[in-house]
């Protein structure tokens, strides 16, 4: 007699398969003093113990409804800030990436103002850390795992998509300079950008509007920027004009 599908279910046993570890890692991204930071965690535990690793853990399937769920449960334990963005990369598996098991990640990396971040170290991790990222994606520390390779590869798909979107606008604070802006691009690309066709380009596709108020620094007084909308990046026609990766 055929079972139904209700009754399938209920004597289903889903520990009949071997199943890998699942987790997810994020490489999250900031710009501090005009250079690009991403966050690390120093290891508590074995495999890796003492070495540092980027922002991640392993699925809760009682809290996280997604895999972006735990992303973002992750990335609040650490800094108590909700990203303004968050994109997934990819996935990777394999049997030797992990030395406890085969294991199986998900990677996002993520956007944040470093403004009002307060860092928490907490379970599973004695520190943590914002660390510099040079133009070739890496890091002075060495990374557990295959995190190293990593962040390498969302830091260059971060870096191409800043030629065709709005992206920047997600490391900026409330309030900004067209300047502070342009300078944002500039750390991410790692190039200079023309002024005059950037502002340009900004201006014209309405993503940001003066507040009417000047921003002092002991230069030039500069006019301060708010975001007209940041929920979703821009998505310009062009690649911005003189650069190439």
């Amino acid at each position: 007699m055929t079972q139904s599908e209700t009754e399938f279910l209920k004597l289903y046993k889903p520990d009949a398969f071997e199943r890998p570890n699942a987790s997810v890692d994020t490489a999250i991204f900031t710009v501090i003093a005009g250079e690009l930071n991403v966050l690390l965690v120093k290891r508590e535990h074995h495999p890796y113990q003492g070495q540092w690793s980027l922002v991640g853990g392993f699925i809760d399937l009682e809290a996280d409804a997604s895999l972006e769920d735990t992303a973002k449960r992750k990335l609040f334990e650490k800094t108590g800030v909700k990203t303004p963005y968050l994109e997934q990369w990819g996935t990777i598996g394999n049997k030797t990436r992990d030395p406890r098991y085969w294991s199986i990640t998900t990677v996002y990396f993520a956007l944040i103002p470093e403004k009002n971040v307060q860092l928490r170290v907490g379970e599973g991790a004695t520190s943590i850390e914002w660390t510099k990222v040079d133009k070739g994606g890496s890091v002075r520390q060495e990374l557990a795992f295959d995190h190293a390779y990593i962040l390498k590869e969302c830091y260059k798909r971060l870096r191409q998509k800043v030629l065709y979107t709005s992206l920047p606008l997600f490391l900026m604070d409330e309030t900004f300079t067209l300047g502070e802006l342009q300078k944002t691009y500039e750390v991410l690309i790692g190039d200079e950008v023309e002024t005059k066709s950037f502002r340009r380009r900004i201006l014209s596709a309405d993503l940001v509007r003066e507040t009417g108020k000047m921003h002092e620094s002991g230069h030039r007084p500069a006019k301060l920027y708010e975001f007209v909308k940041r929920k979703e990046p821009h998505f310009f026609v062009r690649n911005i004009e003189g650069v190439s990766l």
